[in-house]
């Protein structure tokens, strides 16, 4: 059985209150990142947010519902930032670059973000086998029409599947996010290595000098 997305509830389901929710939000991300999904504590989120414990479940009925919609959150924000920088972009190439390097920007200024989406979220079983992740959709669809577009304008080689490159794209930069997570950010430039794994799967994408059209 697929759980329904916390944002997919009607708005009469919940108390209004918009700033307390997103305080909330704010409160469980630096939580989650301080101490790991398991060992957060509702009590500790409500102190950094400053309110009620009870308060919380106005909100979200569990700690499991309050990570999924801080992921919602999170993933709906760096969806519409990617999207706004590669649409300025011109080339398939340009834009796969700009999609890595932004993304790579994004964890790198936003530190507990990219903890929480790259190691807390698979600490929930109710995220990895029952939640139907639109965002991470949403997220795969851009980079894979990215890839499409490249491939209809004879910028990329056609004979890979745009969705399978979409998601070994995601598959390389997302383990690059996590390393440079658990290394304590100090191991490696991540936006340096998010420019060279761009080099290197544009290369095994691109079209062979001798498919080029005349």
């Amino acid at each position: 059985m697929t759980a329904h997305s916390p944002s997919d509830r009607r708005a009469g389901d919940r108390p209004q209150g918009g700033d307390k929710r997103e305080r909330i939000l704010d409160a469980a991300e630096r939580v989650f990142a301080r101490h790991g999904f398991f060992n957060a504590r509702v009590a500790e989120i409500a102190r950094d947010a400053g309110v009620a414990d009870g308060t919380i479940y106005l909100y979200f009925k569990s700690k499991d519902d309050l990570l999924i919609s801080l992921f919602e959150s999170r993933m709906e924000r760096i969806n519409r930032q990617l999207a706004e920088r590669v649409a300025a972009e011109t080339t398939a190439a340009d834009r796969l670059r700009t999609f890595l390097h932004a993304y790579a920007e994004l964890a790198r200024d936003q530190p507990h973000v990219a903890e929480v989406l790259t190691i807390e979220l698979r600490q929930s079983s109710k995220f990895m086998k029952e939640y139907a992740n639109p965002r991470f959709a949403e997220f795969l669809r851009t980079l894979s029409s990215i890839i499409e577009r490249g491939q209809a304008d004879g910028e990329l080689r056609a004979d890979v599947p745009a969705p399978v490159a979409a998601r070994a794209l995601f598959g390389a930069i997302d383990e690059l996010v996590l390393a440079w997570v658990l290394g304590g950010h100090e191991k490696f430039d991540i936006v340096r290595a998010a420019e060279q794994l761009g080099q290197m799967m544009l290369h095994g994408l691109a079209v062979a000098p001798d498919e080029c059209s005349p």
